[in-house]
């Protein structure tokens, strides 16, 4: 164990000094490459923080509404018949926006249920399982320029879907 973490402790050193060794063999002024790759770097953060600051903003109106709570009281007799706990429901919804105020909420998880409990495990693999789907699409597709997203909102729903149905099977195998 002691070999895998000094090789992964070395292994991004590493792969700086190969780059930038390669380039200075290469004769490239990696350098200018590098400062032009963070102005470019920086451009794409102002366009897409206006994204950002929507997407955040709207998360914690959900929060603080209560609307989340309504939602998981409504959808709750939905999905207890699968497994699916009613609490877990926010959790599965905010995922689909926002990575931090997840955590957030699985951390009121933790202290509410327990990190041991069948709720806490099966929302620690639910964090593992799905994606910020929506995040994700608007930094991306913002920072590109695509303006038409077709299949992807579709296809990746679906799959954060079957995330989330493997986070309840592999939680009923496991607790």
């Amino acid at each position: 164990m002691k070999i895998i973490a000094g090789i992964s402790d070395l292994l991004i050193p590493l792969l700086i000094l190969y780059i930038v060794g390669y380039g200075v063999l290469q004769k490239i002024n990696c350098y200018d490459i590098f400062v032009g790759g963070a102005k470019e770097g920086l451009g794409t953060a102002v366009k897409i923080l206006p994204t950002l600051v929507g997407l955040m903003v709207a998360v914690g109106i959900l929060r603080a509404s209560g609307f989340l709570d309504a939602l998981a009281g409504i959808l709750g007799w939905v999905t207890e018949p699968f497994g699916f706990p009613a609490e877990l429901v926010p959790l599965g919804f905010v995922r689909l926006f926002s990575a931090s105020a997840a955590v957030g909420l699985l951390t009121d998880l933790y202290s509410q249920f327990g990190t041991d409990s069948s709720i806490g495990f099966t929302a620690s693999l639910m964090m593992c399982c799905t994606e910020t789907v929506f995040y994700t699409m608007s930094v991306y597709y913002m920072a590109a320029g695509v303006r038409k997203s077709r299949w992807t909102l579709p296809g990746a729903l679906l799959v954060s879907l079957a995330g989330i149905a493997a986070s309840v099977v592999l939680a009923g195998i496991f607790v």
